[in-house]
């Protein structure tokens, strides 16, 4: 819940100009929603490709559910990816792995492609539960997903410890988290397919840390949380993402 559609072009400007040239690296931008429109037009003008996605959605494509959005809103929006079960979600509005596989299947049926949001929270980890907790979240947010509908969606392994607190993963755990998550995805579709899925760490990024837990094996790239609300820092994250293969979502 920040930034307003009138500091877009201001936050865009800096961005471009620190980044530079980007070419190894997909960038998707996730505004509040109030901000996508500006996101859209300004994007369409950058030097470089990029793209949109949302914070969130329902899983109804219209109705009575007053204060909610719908994917065919988004889409109309020029919206391409969509943000599901992140933690604040889960802990401050209730959402359930129940509705997490609701809406993971209403994006993927209206042609978004879903970032679904697993991750366990401190007391979860010092119970040595986080194998547990994550392959539960991991399947009941797939819910029945084939494996071509795998193709459409990338894992964000979030440890809700570590976000917005100023702790981060090393990155051997990152490494260790998401190496149980891409074998769970072998365990339930094929290794192929698992092997083809990106897995992203989103966890106090910072441009201090991004390079090292991107160059880990099974760290595909990074959901960034307060880290990109500093334009020249979110930058900064893109450039170490871009120096490590294959390509990256930040």
């Amino acid at each position: 819940m920040n930034l307003t559609h009138k500091e877009v072009k201001s936050y865009l400007d800096r961005f471009w100009a620190e980044v530079g040239e980007v070419n190894e690296v997909q960038v998707v931008f996730i505004p509040s929603f109030t901000s996508i429109p500006a996101f859209a037009d300004a994007l369409e003008e950058s030097p470089n490709s990029s793209e949109l996605g949302a914070q969130d959605m329902h899983w109804e494509q219209g109705g009575a559910f007053t204060g909610e959005i719908s994917a065919g809103m988004l889409q109309a929006l020029r919206v391409k990816h969509v943000v599901i079960g992140h933690s604040e979600r889960r802990q401050w509005f209730g959402e359930s792995d129940a509705i997490v596989a609701k809406k993971t299947a209403a994006a993927l049926q209206s042609g978004l492609h879903p970032i679904l949001c697993i991750g366990e929270t401190l007391a979860e980890r010092d119970g040595n539960r986080v194998e547990e907790v994550l392959e539960r979240q991991l399947r009941k947010g797939l819910g029945d997903c084939s494996a071509r509908d795998l193709g459409s969606v990338v894992i964000a392994y979030e440890p809700v410890w570590a976000i917005g607190t100023g702790k981060t993963a090393t990155a051997a755990q990152a490494q260790e988290a998401h190496a149980f998550i891409r074998s769970v995805l072998v365990s339930t579709f094929d290794l192929a397919t698992a092997e083809s899925v990106r897995i992203q760490y989103g966890g106090s990024v910072k441009p201090e840390n991004a390079q090292a837990l991107m160059a880990q094996k099974d760290v595909d790239g990074a959901l960034v949380g307060a880290a990109c609300l500093n334009a020249e820092s979110f930058a900064r994250i893109v450039q170490c993402a871009e120096k490590e293969q294959p390509p990256s979502i930040a």
